[in-house]
């Protein structure tokens, strides 16, 4: 079992469902954030009272997986982020886990 972690802008949250879907990837949480691209950008939003939202609206995603449908699921991601004309490609990353109740 891996645990897979999802970003992606908001606009794509459809999309990304449907990549867990197309990967046979049933279960798993998500979460809207605050997507940051820049480290200047986000230095200079910071303050105590900011006039505007510093971040992008971004959603995480999460699963505790197989490893084979985790391989799905990149695949689709690829090939997904390989048709995208924007600068926002779905990321994702898997992490090992070593012990879990």
């Amino acid at each position: 079992m891996k645990l897979l972690i999802v970003t992606s802008v908001a606009a794509f949250q459809k999309d990304v469902l449907k990549l867990f879907k197309k990967a046979n990837i049933e279960a798993f949480s998500s979460s809207e954030i605050d997507g940051y691209k820049n480290g200047n950008n986000l230095v200079a939003t910071q303050s105590w009272f900011p006039g505007e939202k510093g971040g992008n609206e971004s959603s995480m995603f999460f699963s505790f997986t197989d490893e084979e449908k985790i391989s799905e699921f990149f695949n689709t991601v690829r090939e997904f982020n390989n048709n995208l004309e924007t600068n926002n490609p779905v990321r994702a990353v898997v992490v090992p886990i070593e012990q879990s109740i």
